[in-house]
């Protein structure tokens, strides 16, 4: 990390660099403090990166200002042609001094913690669906009748190996299929361990609570929602809440020519899929075909496709969370029940009572 001062102590404009060592990070605290001495305050800028938290802590330890930039919003920096160090720590300080830069959120020490073991739980199950796709790959090679589900229990697996077992010419094929299984049911213990820590972690967690209340929302999905949002109020209304997902389309204004595009994809993937995997739930459920959502999902599947109507319904899905969260209460299905009226359809009745 590089940061630039103007020494007024020992030197005018003086650029110093400071790595990021015990002894730099020493040396740099006790610049601050000679600044804090002569009376004056100190403001820093700083892009986030990966240790940005830690030194936002030692910096206001020793008294200075400290703003985390958002170099999505501060397209400066971005779209810099001299990318150096040396010049964005320059104009970084010139827009501390002069401007307002895009400040960045940053998330609480047990929301942090969440995060890390809902990734470090992702991986493992990717790898565990890696090898059951290895085994699944191996017995279609081999002329064998396979089911993708006959591998999602420890009886169907079990089932698999003593099947390959009991064929004297598939002795080698079962030892490989017998190590990757242990390795599975290795991958699932420590998923159940990470998920019982996620459980302990948030059995008392208001916001969890409330969005178990949602129907075909799960512990995985409420834990995703909370652990990448954490703050709702950060969010001034639903829409700008859909746009942090990454959910709202792009739209190009020009003149009289309007385009909106796909989506911005802007903010944590993992929480814009857990949105996806939201709306997904709400459909498997038997009593939600009557939902106002559900119907307007219906009729856009028929004239954009299931892919864009998915991805609509997420969208509506992430502002109706928005509402339950910033208005404390919990997820009423009745209140979604109702006939969907499309824009056209409500034109056409008007057109027709006009004449």
């Amino acid at each position: 990390m590089h940061v630039r001062t103007e020494e007024k102590i020992e030197s005018l404009d003086e650029i110093k660099v400071y790595p990021t060592t015990e002894e730099g990070y020493a040396e740099f605290l006790k610049r601050i403090s000679l600044y804090r001495e002569t009376g004056a305050v100190v403001k820093l800028a700083v892009e986030s990166t990966g240790n940005t938290k830690f030194f936002k802590n030692q910096v206001e330890k020793a008294g200075a200002e400290v703003t985390v930039v958002n170099t999505v919003k501060f397209k400066v920096i971005n779209e810099s042609v001299t990318k150096t160090d040396k010049h964005d720590a320059a104009t970084l300080s010139e827009f501390l001094k002069d401007y307002k830069l895009p400040e960045c959120y940053l998330c609480s020490k047990e929301t942090e913690n969440m995060r890390r073991l809902i990734k470090s739980r992702e991986r493992l199950v990717r790898a565990q669906v890696g090898q059951k796709n290895e085994i699944h790959a191996l017995l279609v090679s081999m002329g064998m009748q396979d089911e993708t589900r006959s591998l999602q229990s420890k009886k169907g697996r079990q089932k698999v190996l003593d099947a390959l077992e009991s064929n004297n010419d598939y002795v080698l094929e079962a030892q490989s299929v017998k190590l990757m299984l242990e390795i599975i049911d290795t991958f699932a213990e420590k998923i159940k361990i990470i998920e019982k820590q996620l459980e302990e972690l948030t059995k008392d967690d208001e916001m969890v609570n409330r969005l178990m209340t949602i129907r075909g929302c799960g512990k995985i999905t409420a834990w995703i929602i909370r652990a990448y949002t954490e703050d709702i109020t950060r969010f001034a209304n639903s829409k700008k809440y859909a746009a942090f997902c990454g959910l709202v389309p792009k739209v190009k204004d020009s003149n009289d020519t309007v385009h909106h595009g796909s989506i911005t994809r802007h903010g944590p993937v993992e929480l814009r899929t857990a949105f996806v995997q939201l709306f997904m739930g709400m459909r498997r459920c038997k009593d939600t075909k009557s939902w106002r959502m559900m119907q307007r999902y219906e009729y856009m599947k028929k004239n954009k496709g299931s892919g864009k109507s998915i991805i609509s319904g997420a969208r509506k899905t992430a502002e109706i969370v928005w509402a339950l969260l910033s208005y404390k209460t919990d997820f009423d299905a009745e209140k979604m029940r109702g006939i969907y009226k499309p824009l056209a359809l409500t034109a056409q009745v008007l057109s027709a009572v006009n004449i």
